[in-house]
């Protein structure tokens, strides 16, 4: 297949196929947001129940509340699930 029949935007050789990934993207493009915008929301969260939770005298970490999150993820997820956890963690504390 030459290169000028192949849709340049989705890689596919067809109209028909071209149409249906550029659908597919839209939708995964929604995904993205979405994840995004609950990214944020997680986060604004986990900061204010931290900066509540020392404004009362208590730890700034709860390391038992962590292991479980990693675990939730780890199971659901696999072995990426590890990461993806310790991402939101770390942006729900901020830096050590």
């Amino acid at each position: 297949m030459s290169a000028d029949l192949m849709d340049q935007q989705t890689g596919a050789g067809a109209e028909p196929a071209a149409e249906e990934i550029k659908a597919i993207r839209e939708r995964i493009d929604e995904i993205d947001q979405a994840l995004i915008d609950l990214w944020l929301e997680r986060s604004r969260l986990s900061q204010h129940v931290g900066r509540t939770r020392m404004a009362s005298g208590g730890t700034r970490l709860v390391l038992s509340r962590e292991r479980e999150i990693v675990e939730r993820f780890r199971e659901a997820l696999g072995p990426d699930g590890t990461q993806v956890a310790l991402l939101l963690l770390r942006a729900g504390r901020g830096p050590l």
